[in-house]
């Protein structure tokens, strides 16, 4: 089976758990003998990692350092016309017997509907809310979206050559990772009559809970900096609790947020307490997990999914978190988590100070949370990504 794959990020360069998931399942595709190729943006962070084979980092976005800039006209055609140009090159020297559509936020949507107008099989496999802010911040089709202006696009596309609207509905079968993210994307107004929902899940890699440790007060957030994800208010705990509590944060995102996050923190007297470490490799992350008495996801917003939960669940680390969105469909509060309101520092500081003082809440959420993160596995994921395609391809044979 031969498999275009299309987002926005690729690895090594990226900035979160989608675009992990996604070269996961590329490389299982790969490992069963099928041809899958990627194409993606420009987009590049500091790493001496090698790109994979059959990468093209050659499309162009609209997002530019976590901002949505203004752009022209001209520049939007250009833009978009490039874009299809490479999408056009690629479909004839691959002939792809399906494409599959990941991260397209901020990208040209105008690439799924010329895939849609080529009749070439589709999979869309969403692990964010990019059915509902991608066209919001597509540049070029949002335009023909506006009132008064919806009738002007078959002349665009007449003029340009380019798609002008996009049919979301009929250009994919969709492949959603929670039923928080089909709600969310249905009552925007999608259908989504040809859907169903694959968890994402952990590297298998990652299945083997650490020994129990004495407790240290020691705090981790994993994550993108990000205000929705709740970062601040993991700091805002911080302040409350013992003079010895520390947390470290991996991860990188705005750099904006991130200043505003050093700025709360010295306010609060705590800046010395606060280890921010950076983006760190897959690789890296388990000895951060094992080295936590705790994790925290106190996110703000209706989180698609949530993978660091059961990271930190699968090497046997007690989790506190608010259960907003996707990662409420698996967390189960004084079963395998704590579970405190969201954007309330001092329900979580509470949280952390009871796994403190009671080893045995610890050893069951430790006990529950390993079963729980055993049933979500990257693995799993995998073999639905590849049913996926075969379905969409139309060989329900095909392994």
């Amino acid at each position: 089976m031969r498999v275009l794959a299309v987002g926005n990020m690729y690895p090594p360069h990226h900035l979160g758990g989608y675009e992990l998931v996604w070269r996961s399942a590329m490389r299982h595709l790969r490992a069963r003998g099928h041809l899958a190729r990627v194409l993606t943006t420009g987009f590049r962070i500091a790493t001496d990692e090698p790109d994979e084979p059959d990468t093209f980092r050659e499309l162009r976005w609209y997002w530019h350092d976590h901002a949505w800039p203004r752009i022209g006209w001209r520049a939007r055609i250009a833009l978009e016309r490039h874009n299809a140009t490479v999408l056009e090159r690629h479909l004839e020297q691959l002939r792809p017997d399906v494409v599959s559509w990941w991260a397209m936020g901020g990208m040209s949507l105008a690439l799924v509907e010329l895939v849609r107008r080529a009749r070439v099989p589709a999979v869309a496999f969403v692990a964010d809310d990019w059915l509902l802010y991608g066209p919001k911040v597509d540049r070029w089709t949002r335009t023909f979206r506006r009132r008064g202006l919806a009738g002007l696009a078959p002349l665009a596309e007449r003029v340009t050559g380019l798609p002008a609207r996009v049919d979301l509905d009929a250009a994919a079968r969709y492949v959603l990772i929670s039923e928080t993210v089909r709600d969310r994307a249905r009552a925007s107004g999608l259908a989504l009559r040809d859907s169903t929902i694959a968890h994402l899940g952990v590297d298998p890699d990652f299945l083997r809970p650490c020994p129990p440790r004495a407790w240290g007060w020691r705090l981790l957030y994993v994550g993108r900096i990000d205000e929705r994800k709740g970062i601040r208010d993991a700091i805002d705990a911080l302040a409350q609790l013992r003079p010895e509590a520390t947390l470290t944060v991996v991860g990188e995102g705005d750099p904006a947020e991130t200043e505003r996050m050093r700025a709360q923190a010295r306010t609060l007297g705590v800046a010395d307490r606060v280890a921010l470490v950076g983006m760190r490799s897959h690789a890296q992350l388990p000895a951060l997990y094992e080295a936590a008495d705790v994790v925290l996801f106190p996110v703000r917003w209706l989180e698609p999914w949530g993978i660091v939960p059961l990271e930190a669940m699968a090497l046997g680390r007690p989790v506190v978190a608010t259960g907003m969105g996707g990662s409420g469909e698996y967390l189960r509060d004084g079963e395998n988590c704590l579970l405190v309101p969201a954007a309330e520092p001092a329900r979580i500081a509470q949280a952390v100070a009871m796994l403190a003082d009671d080893p045995q809440l610890r050893a069951r959420l430790r006990t529950s949370g390993a079963r729980t993160a055993a049933t979500h596995t990257e693995t799993i994921f995998n073999q639905a990504v590849v049913a996926a395609l075969a379905r969409a391809y139309g060989e329900a044979g095909v392994r």
